[in-house]
């Protein structure tokens, strides 16, 4: 007999990007250049642009570790360039860069973020 697999809450972001599972409070850090997204709006706000106005863009994920506390996702950002980002003008080219999240979680709801995303790999396949 098969059961049904459950899924927590961040495994169900993973999927969706939808800012109801993060705290009112929470914040995303990129960790390479140590700009902090704070609050729900903020990071709901900058998500959008990353997937829906800079890029037609999707996580594609290859591996994640989920605790009660903690999770960690790795996997590729694979989207086309279809407007401004990083002072680039729209190149309707695809980029695929590798991206790790490690997450805090409080209460079934992401706290923390810290994001590691080879920036310069994603520009590189912009200008080139």
């Amino acid at each position: 007999m098969k059961t049904k697999e459950i899924k927590k809450p961040i495994e169900k972001y993973f999927e969706s990007h939808d800012t109801k599972y993060l705290a009112e409070d929470a914040v995303f850090i990129n960790m390479e250049t140590n700009e902090l997204t704070i609050g729900k709006e903020a990071i709901g706000n900058m998500l959008n642009y990353i997937y829906h106005v800079a890029f037609d863009a999707y996580l594609e994920k290859t591996n994640s570790i989920v605790t009660d506390d903690k999770a960690l996702l790795e996997g590729m950002f694979t989207g086309k360039h279809i407007g401004d980002f990083a002072g680039i003008s729209a190149t309707n080219k695809t980029v695929k860069v590798p991206l790790c999240v490690s997450y805090d979680l409080e209460d079934n709801l992401i706290k923390i973020a810290r994001i590691y995303m080879l920036s310069n790999r994603m520009i590189d396949q912009l200008t080139n």
